[in-house]
């Protein structure tokens, strides 16, 4: 799974790098932070077709980490619906109209995963980026939901969520965890964000696994595990002793 991730680039960064076209939240610039948990609001990368517009237009939004379907009697079940497995999208009632029809990419520096050790007695955290530096471009979906108790024209009226979509961890990933978030290269953003792209075989088949090798892993401390903690230092590598150096 991808429960914790870290997004400390600039809003202008993301703009460019993304290729955006319209800031979908200009009054809100969420900052630096090293360690984004469920129901946080994040960053994502979506495409709509704006009223009497022809074409989709690229915005950056920020929505809330766990999705909320649109049949959802309440919020609550975001906390639940964090990730997305990759092999099951088109099939469970949560995800398969979003796969269909709103998919996002959720920018990130890299993410944290645990790695049982001394026997699964404990658990050390990893962080996992790609080597060369660059933003990962996480597979996400996104969804509006109508919140009942509201009146029509208050602007919490709706609530826009997203989920991170998961596969296999690649093999020396896995050996840290057996799942990771599914990354979208550059060369498939296009086609991916494309709400005209209808046909769930097709958006299947953009749902590539990161190159082996381009991701990799260093032990960092566990201040981490505790949501309240934020700063570099989160991401910050241990000494390289033992289980940590062999990523």
């Amino acid at each position: 799974m991808c429960g914790r991730y870290a997004s400390a680039r600039k809003k202008h960064e993301l703009l460019e790098e993304f290729q955006v076209e319209q800031d979908g939240a200009p009054e809100q610039d969420l900052g630096a932070d090293y360690n984004v948990a469920p129901t946080k609001n994040v960053y994502a990368v979506l495409s709509r077709v704006p009223k009497e517009a022809e074409r989709a237009v690229r915005q950056l939004r920020v929505v809330r980490w766990g999705l909320v379907p649109a049949w959802a009697k309440d919020p609550s079940i975001g906390s639940r619906l964090i990730n997305a497995r990759a092999e099951t999208l088109a099939d469970k009632p949560s995800f398969r109209q979003a796969f269909a029809r709103r998919r996002c990419l959720i920018p990130a520096d890299g993410y944290f995963e645990w790695m049982p050790v001394e026997g699964g007695k404990k658990k050390q955290p990893y962080f996992i980026h790609p080597e060369d530096g660059g933003v990962l471009a996480m597979a996400g979906l996104y969804e509006f939901w109508k919140d009942p108790s509201r009146d029509d024209d208050d602007p919490l009226k709706w609530l826009v969520t997203t989920t991170v979509i998961t596969t296999n961890a690649e093999d020396h990933l896995g050996r840290i965890h057996d799942r990771m978030p599914m990354m979208i290269e550059r060369e498939r953003w296009q086609e991916w964000l494309d709400p005209k792209l209808t046909d769930t075989d097709q958006a299947t088949g953009l749902l590539v696994p990161a190159e082996a090798g381009r991701l990799t892993a260093y032990a960092v401390s566990t201040d981490v595990n505790n949501v309240r903690n934020n700063g570099p230092d989160l991401i910050e590598p241990l000494p390289e002793e033992g289980e940590s150096a062999l990523f």
